[in-house]
């Protein structure tokens, strides 16, 4: 070791306090940069695997291949396992009420598929050879075909022609006359054993609902699906442009676009940008507190820089020496750092895991996951953060000349006039202050770091935090409030359906209260001149005696709920109860408008009406049982209907619904019609009674299309979503907060101790106690003023700015800008509190030493 790294060392050992400060700094950053690769590496795992349970262990699916084609890529050397489906064909699905899905597909799988792609059972087995069949949920769910274990289906198989084309699942339908026909070739039965979720391969365009078979052994088909994993996913685009040839395929974008591969610009947008940003600051909060290390290192050793330069020392030895300090600090900071973001990250991890899983509907645990990779990016990030940060002054002290370093004449230059307060000013602010004053100003650099430092202490703390609450009010703006845990709704049903399956449905496990409802579709036949201004003016031209033909839910609820409502909206029981009793009805109209709050208003001039009813739609009226009903229209409905509403449009939603006990559901009832049914379950496990629920819906052999909402589940995922939001929000804001602390008393501790000599010499000509520590107030008192006048409107721009991202990401309207004035008044009491002790550690350290040794000695 040359004699300059010893004068190094010495001097790092002489100033403990400086060196632990900016090893405490390099440990944060180091352990912050290393939090941030390994939480992205465990949920990058964490994703993958649950894409993996949802959506099957494949990256490319070739379409339609041919035996010697799925030989050919087993046998390369970039897979790592193939899986063969077999395309028995298609069946029409008779019944089926979707237009764009009108086929049952009939695929069979070999050993291999059944362990890579995903399947989901809900009720029933996996098929055990080629005369068994396991049917999706969504057949009975979207198509409105229902289909229980232990059915039996024949069905003509054939292919989808269009022309001399053969079509494939990748093919969406095409209808119409010139459209594709169904071509049977064979007759096949199966015996249903199982139902399952949707499988995760199936394409949402596809034509065919997938029923999944055992292979037949025979070997006798001619086309198949062929999935296949990579060992390499990252190679896939490369591995299909070589293999593909004129193969149909398709990517498992679900898996590659948390790998980096997709095309999915958000999905890659967070996974660079986003970590790129948190890196970004951490480095830049870094650079500062280790610079200013440096530089005050610099500035401490200036004489000795000078005095070993006139003994020999080269400019290159000195700046050397500098970037030593920087290694040795490194080589100590950086593996500690290191090990506290791999534990903190571990420590963390348990306690968001089970909300990750609510978020992403997963039960694959969230776990630890280090890269070696990930952490030595964050070591060499961390060692050049140093290096930076020591590079400038070792210029710095490689260029000044000898004389200036050895009289420290480059520190400060200034003239008279420069120093000079005007008299105003020194009215105000007395000796003290103005003594005060005049140190910023012959010594601006130090000044300015001091600034600087404090500058980013605030835009730090406000940005993170307006981060974090404009996240968490993001949310709120797609939460609905829900009174059950539990929704089940049921198009085109009756009570002879529906009243069963309800009583069956209510004694589920965990279920400790139930209601239903129906809904009857009507028609309302009214005057214009009897709907409010709002109205008539947002849907046109009426004029006052034109007959306008509204449409109107009649909502029947349970008679206690009914008693219930009238109680809460104040009306008298025995006016609105009765078979001559007046109606209760919601009559209300919402106009989205961009950049704008919702307009909200009423369809009825008056608070109530006499309204001519007619059974139906307004195209399906049945004139001959129209009714006449005294109506008072009130503000809310006492249980949220279906989500099947009769509304215009999106944008102009419009509430129309006449809420009756279902004891007088017969004087209203529609002959020959169907209704829509709504159920509403609370229970203490939701989870477990939704699956329940969905047996004993497939076991009744429900042919009603109906939705069935785990409504718990969706406000679980939203308070997961915010817990998990505040967690790494405040913790990211607390060790950026603790690096702007370090920085600070680093920065200022230091500097006041360089004034050593400044402060005897006041103190030497009779500076009393008092008026001392008044001069060293107004020195903390400036410091976080002019900070804060800067800082502040910085920090509230990037809060704009962050809130603008938000709104440009989401697309969000109706989204209001919240200034954060909370997180602003934390800051500003956090920076003059901190300056404020910062100041007093210094001082007392400076008062316990003797003025003359002070004076007479120079900073060792």
């Amino acid at each position: 070791m040359n004699i300059l790294n010893k004068a190094t060392l010495e001097s790092m050992k002489k100033n403990r306090t400086r060196t632990i400060v900016t090893i405490i700094g390099v440990v944060l950053s180091t352990a912050m940069i290393t939090g941030v690769t390994a939480f992205g590496t465990s949920l990058l795992h964490f994703l993958i695997n649950s894409s993996i349970v949802k959506y099957g262990n494949w990256h490319v699916e070739f379409f339609d291949a041919d035996s010697s084609f799925i030989q050919e890529r087993a046998h390369d050397k970039e897979v790592t396992g193939t899986a063969a489906v077999e395309n028995i064909g298609y069946a029409a699905l008779n019944g089926a009420k979707t237009p764009d899905k009108p086929y049952l597909f009939i695929a069979g799988f070999s050993d291999e598929a059944f362990h890579t792609l995903s399947i989901n059972l809900i009720s029933g087995r996996l098929p055990e050879n080629s005369d068994e069949v396991l049917v999706p949920a969504h057949v009975a769910a979207k198509g409105g075909v229902r289909f229980r274990a232990g059915d039996t289906l024949t069905l003509a198989v054939g292919d989808r022609v269009d022309g001399n084309r053969i079509l494939s699942q990748h093919t969406p339908y095409h209808s119409g006359s010139a459209g594709e026909t169904l071509v049977p070739k064979s007759e096949k039965t199966y015996k249903v054993v199982g139902i399952c979720q949707r499988p995760g391969f199936e394409e949402h365009s596809a034509p065919g609902y997938t029923l999944i078979t055992k292979a037949d052994s025979n070997g006798n088909a001619d086309k198949f699906s062929l999935f296949v994993t990579l060992k390499n996913p990252r190679q896939v685009k490369a591995y299909v442009s070589d293999k593909a040839g004129k193969q149909v395929f398709l990517f498992n974008d679900y898996i590659l676009r948390f790998m980096g591969v997709s095309d999915n610009r958000l999905i890659n947008t967070l996974l660079y940008t986003v970590g790129g940003i948190l890196v970004a600051i951490i480095m830049t909060g870094s650079i500062l507190l280790i610079y200013n290390s440096f530089n005050i290192s610099l500035n401490e050793r200036t004489r000795q820089f000078g005095i070993l330069a006139s003994v020999g020392a080269t400019g290159k030895q000195l700046g050397n020496s500098v970037l030593f300090e920087g290694l040795c600090i490194g080589v100590i900071g950086i593996p500690i750092g290191i090990l506290t973001g791999i534990g903190s990250i571990g420590l963390i991890l348990p306690i968001v895991a089970g909300k990750f899983s609510t978020i992403l509907y997963s039960k694959v645990p969230l776990t630890l996951s280090v890269s070696v990779s990930g952490i030595a990016a964050a070591a060499v990030i961390s060692l050049l953060t140093i290096l930076i940060s020591a590079y400038l002054p070792a210029r710095k002290a490689a260029h000044n000349s000898i004389m200036e370093n050895i009289l420290q004449t480059n520190e400060v230059k200034i003239h008279s006039k420069d120093l000079k307060i005007s008299k105003l000013s020194q009215r105000i602010y007395g000796l003290e202050g103005t003594l005060a004053l005049k140190n910023f100003k012959r010594n601006k650099k130090r000044y300015r770091s001091i600034i600087l430092s404090l500058i980013l202490s605030v835009v730090l703390f406000v940005s993170g935090s307006a981060f974090g609450s404009t996240l968490k009010r993001l949310l709120q703006q797609y939460m609905v409030t829900l009174d059950s845990d539990i929704l089940l709704d049921i198009q085109d049903t009756s009570d002879s359906e529906m009243l069963p399956l309800y009583n069956k449905l209510k004694t589920a496990d965990g279920v400790y209260d139930s209601s239903y409802q129906i809904l009857y579709p009507y028609s309302c036949t009214i005057k214009a001149g009897d709907l409010s201004d709002d109205f008539r003016e947002n849907a046109g031209e009426m004029q006052p005696d034109e007959m306008v033909q509204l449409p109107l839910d009649i909502q029947f609820i349970t008679d206690s709920e009914y008693l219930d409502f009238i109680h809460k909206s104040g009306l008298p029981e025995a006016e609105y109860t009765g078979t001559n009793g007046k109606m209760i009805a919601i009559a209300k109209q919402r106009i989205i408008r961009k950049n704008q709050p919702d307009q909200v208003f009423n369809l009825f001039a008056n608070p109530s009406a006499i309204l001519s009813l007619t059974p139906g739609t307004a195209e399906k009226a049945i004139t001959e049982q129209s009714l006449s009903m005294e109506t008072t229209f009130v503000d809310t409905y006492p249980v949220g209907p279906p989500p099947k509403q009769s509304s215009p449009s999106d944008t102009n939603f419009c509430v129309f619904m006449m809420v009756v006990p279902y004891s007088l559901k017969e004087s209203f009832k529609i002959p020959d019609s169907n209704v829509t049914a709504g159920m509403n379950f609370q229970s203490k496990n939701p989870t477990q009674t939704v699956a329940e629920m969905e047996s004993v819906i497939q076991s009744e052999g429900i042919t009603s299309q109906y939705h069935l909402y785990n409504a718990y589940e969706l406000l679980e995922q939203y308070h997961s979503l915010t817990f998990v939001t505040d967690v790494f929000t405040y913790v990211f804001v607390i060790m950026i907060s603790l690096i702007a602390i370090a920085n600070i008393f680093n920065t200022i501790s230091t500097n006041i101790r360089l004034r050593r000599r400044e402060l005897a010499m006041l103190r030497s000509i009779g500076m009393s106690e008092r008026a001392f520590n008044k001069m060293m107030v107004f020195e903390c008192i400036f410091y976080g003023m002019r900070a804060l006048l800067l800082g502040l409107p910085i920090a509230g721009i990037i809060s704009w700015l962050i809130y603008k991202g938000f709104v440009a990401a989401e697309r969000t309207e109706n989204f209001k800008y919240v200034f954060p004035f909370s997180s602003m008044a934390i800051s500003a009491f956090s920076v003059l509190f901190i300056v404020f002790i910062t100041m007093l550690y210094a001082i007392g350290r400076i008062k316990k030493e003797n003025i003359i040794d002070a004076l007479r000695n120079d900073m060792t």
